[in-house]
Formats: structure tokens, sequence, C-alpha cells
């Protein structure tokens, strides 16, 4: 019978995996990335990296929960992320609670509008709307292309973390996923 001890190193290993992929989503953006976000919404840059910073954060998230191989995936991100964000040194002590509840409305929204059915599988353009909308702008096609092209970018680096944390699976490209289900009881 294994000890409790070795029982627990394969959970201890999805911690370390969560716990890194998490950190991956505190990497602060980049100094252009924020201009153009400011320029686009109400020219505060410290706002706009604010926003940069959540939707970086909630994509993360919820591309754990959308996109993971396993269940537990996307709880172990929220709370290795929870611990980051608690530890993070760009917020200040007291203003712990208001990033938190900005972080919420945001997480919220965003799930969903990842959630609406019809259009595409990943709608960019309203998830951009929102980001900008957030920062302060309003709709503008110079800020739809820029901020869908950021998102999309911030997409593929959340989704290839995600993969080099915790895998990709392996079908055999002549078998279809759904021949590989096992038959229901």
């Amino acid at each position: 019978m294994p000890s409790q001890g070795a029982a627990q190193q394969p959970e201890k290993e999805w911690e370390r995996r969560a716990a890194s992929f998490a950190s991956s989503l505190m990497a602060e953006p980049d100094a252009d990335s924020v201009a153009r976000l400011a320029a686009f919404g109400d020219g505060d840059a410290d706002h706009a990296l604010w926003e940069l910073r959540y939707l970086r954060r909630a994509l993360g998230l919820l591309i754990a929960g959308r996109d993971a191989l396993d269940d537990r995936t996307a709880s172990l991100v929220g709370q290795a992320l929870a611990r980051a964000v608690e530890q993070d040194p760009s917020t200040a002590p007291a203003m712990r609670a208001t990033s938190a509840a900005q972080f919420n409305v945001r997480l919220r929204l965003y799930r969903d509008v990842m959630g609406q059915r019809g259009g595409s599988r990943t709608p960019l353009a309203p998830l951009g709307q929102a980001l900008v909308a957030f920062a302060g702008g309003g709709a503008a096609r110079d800020a739809d292309l820029w901020s869908t092209g950021w998102i999309a970018a911030e997409f593929d680096r959340c989704n290839e973390g995600l993969r080099d944390e915790f895998g990709t699976v392996d079908l055999p490209a002549d078998v279809a996923p759904s021949a590989l289900l096992l038959p229901r009881r």
C-alpha cells in the first residue's frame, strides 16, 4: 500500500504546475501595448496597464477551465492565481480588495462573452471591445483591430503556457476522438 506521502506527490506536482502557469499570468504587459490601450482609452497609462493585467489573468483562468485536459486544472490555477495576486507587489496592500473586486467584474464579463453561442469559437472582437471600454474608450476601428490582435496573441500565449505545464492530448491521426470514448453503462 502506497504511503500518504507518495499519494500526495502527484497532487504537489499539479500544484507546482498550476503555480508556474499562474506566475506567467502575472507577467507585466509590454509598454507598447499599455501605451496603445491608453491612447484608445482614457489616456491614463496606469489604468491601461491594470486593464491588460486583468485581461491576461482572466483569459488564463478561463482558458484553464476551457482547454485543460483535467477538470482539476482550472481550480488549481485559480487557487495559484489568487495566491500570486495576494503577494503581487504592484498592488498596494490597502488596494487589494478593490483590485480583487475590479478583477471579478471583468472576469464575469469576459466569461459571459466567451460563453456566448453562435459566431466564432473565440469571440475576439467582443472581448476587445470590452477591454477598450474598461479602459475608458469607445468603439473605434483602430482600437478594435489592435485589441483583437492583442487578445489573439494572448490566447496563443496562454494556451502555449497551459500546454507547456500540463501537456497535450496525443490522439491517433486515423481515429476520430469520439471513437475513443468509453461506452456508457
